[in-house]
C-alpha cells in the first residue's frame, strides 16, 4: 500500500480541475481540503457529493 502525502494529493486534484477536468475522491476530508482550496482560489465547481465519495466538475463557459 502507498502512502500518499495529503497536500501534493490535493495540488494534483486542483491542477485536474484548473485544465477542465473532473476531479474524484473517495475521503471526506480530502473532499474538505479541495474544497477550502476552490473558495481561495475563487474556481467555479459543481460539486456532487455521492454515498461513495465526491466529484468537483468545473463549470464550462
Amino acid at each position: 500500500m502507498y502512502i500518499i502525502n495529503s497536500k501534493k494529493f490535493v495540488q494534483e486534484k486542483l491542477e485536474h480541475i484548473k485544465k477542465g477536468f473532473s476531479a474524484y475522491v473517495e475521503s471526506p476530508e480530502i473532499a474538505h481540503l479541495i474544497k477550502k482550496e476552490i473558495q481561495l482560489l475563487k474556481l467555479d465547481v459543481y460539486e456532487d457529493a455521492t454515498d461513495i465519495g465526491f466529484w468537483f466538475i468545473p463549470n464550462k463557459d
